[in-house]
């Protein structure tokens, strides 16, 4: 580490010192948590653009796949539900499913010509037809029980941490999906695509009832191990006892605990990514990767698989923002589809990852921990700024406008800390090599 990163690294840990110093521990481990989260998925930007170039802005997709994994595998058992229609449903999946490879083998198995585009047509809409025949009134079976607080098929009752790694299998499976239909796309239109892709994921969670409630929301999803609840902690003799003697309330000191648990946690994750994600991009595979980013041409020339090798790391930096995405919900303890925008979840990572610096992992979680906490402390301190700046005006609707407006000042913030970067560091805080 250079002695500007070491600087750089040093005045945002000073920032979260700050925060504890003046507001409270508890919030500046609350940001530092969120922080890192969005951290971990600006490292899977950062392997899909850093390394190859792909100008993916799906991110909030696969982040909402993550969500829910962790409905499927953590959420409490919905047994009626599943016996309802339970089976149906997976009968009508499988069947779809076996259609659409049936179209797939036709279409390259048959010789080109009207017989093998009426074939596949067949197939796909007797398919079609055949899924919604089953799907529809198993569907509904399903979401008639207990609509006001089930009306879905429900999950494994596992724990978290399995969920994880779940979230980032099912994002590497869409990935892959959507890999082998838009990575032959140029990087403008494969940014579209990624963006229409993202939005169809999230609007298929919101009206799919039968899948997570739509925007009902599940709640009460069980925490990661070993993280307590602060009321069983605050019910507990020995931790209150404890607690009284080093001359802490214990209400304070059971959240403080589970924020300084999930920091472990998502200190642990980050780290463990951070060292693959060194150890690929120095190896021959992660040299490869750059020369394709560099000049697919001449990679290709060398007899480089440039589409293969796309698919390849598009499927690897999904899979870490899938995981990064379970991680959000496990900590939230419910999946909310309604707070999956753009904004949050694809706009701000692209963010952290260019104020820190594409192509660079350190960057990347420099720009990830900064950003983290710009977004975060604005959105509270902006209206007091506002209040102040705006005190000598008269009553009005100026003032009233200012006032009324400040809570999107880190919007503005984000902005002219981007536009600062691009102009005075266009590679970023701290360029890649």
């Amino acid at each position: 580490m250079t002695g500007k990163t070491a600087l750089l690294f040093g005045a945002v840990a000073c920032l979260y010192l700050g925060t504890g110093f003046l507001q409270s521990w508890g919030l500046a481990l609350t940001i530092l948590n969120s922080a890192l989260l969005v951290t971990i998925a600006a490292l899977g930007v950062n392997i899909q653009w850093g390394y190859a170039g792909l100008f993916s802005v799906g991110t909030m997709g696969f982040t909402a796949l993550g969500g829910l994994a962790v409905v499927l595998i953590s959420a409490r058992p919905n047994t009626e539900n599943w016996q309802a229609g339970g089976l149906g449903i997976f009968l009508a999946l499988v069947l779809g499913a076996l259609a659409a490879i049936a179209a797939l083998f036709a279409w390259r198995l048959m010789s080109k010509g009207l017989a093998r585009t009426a074939v596949v047509a067949g197939l796909l809409v007797g398919g079609f037809f055949l899924f919604r025949a089953v799907f529809d009134p198993n569907v509904m079976a399903v979401e008639a029980v207990n609509p006001q607080n089930a009306g879905n098929v429900g999950g494994l009752g596992l724990p978290s941490l399995i969920a994880w790694p779940v979230g980032g299998l099912l994002a590497a499976a869409v990935a892959w999906a959507i890999g082998k239909t838009a990575l032959g796309l140029r990087s403008d239109y494969l940014a579209i695509a990624t963006l229409g892709i993202a939005e169809i994921i999230v609007a298929v969670i919101k009206n799919e009832d039968w899948l997570a409630r739509g925007v009902k929301n599940i709640t009460e999803l069980p925490r990661p191990w070993p993280v307590p609840y602060e009321v069983d902690l605050q019910a507990d003799p020995g931790f209150v006892e404890t607690a009284t003697r080093w001359g802490m309330d214990p209400r304070t000191a059971s959240i403080t605990l589970v924020d300084l648990l999930y920091l472990l946690l998502f200190g642990t994750v980050l780290l463990i990514v951070i060292w693959a994600s060194e150890r690929a991009l120095h190896s021959p595979w992660g040299r490869m990767m750059r020369a394709i980013r560099d000049n697919e041409v001449s990679a290709a020339a060398m007899g480089k698989d440039v589409t293969g090798r796309h698919l390849q790391v598009f499927i690897l930096g999904s899979a870490v923002i899938g995981f990064a995405g379970a991680m959000l919900t496990s900590m939230d303890g419910q999946l909310t589809p309604g707070t999956y925008n753009p904004l949050a979840f694809t706009f701000l990572v692209w963010v952290m990852v260019i104020v820190g610096g594409s192509g660079n992992n350190l960057g990347t979680v420099l720009g990830g921990l900064l950003i983290g906490w710009l977004w975060l402390v604005v959105e509270n301190v902006g209206p007091n700024i506002m209040q102040v700046l705006t005190a000598p005006m008269p009553d009005g609707w100026l003032r009233d406008h200012l006032l009324g407006s400040a809570q999107h000042m880190r919007l503005l913030t984000m902005g002219v800390i981007l536009l600062l970067v691009l102009r005075f560091s266009p590679r970023g805080l701290i360029p890649e090599k």
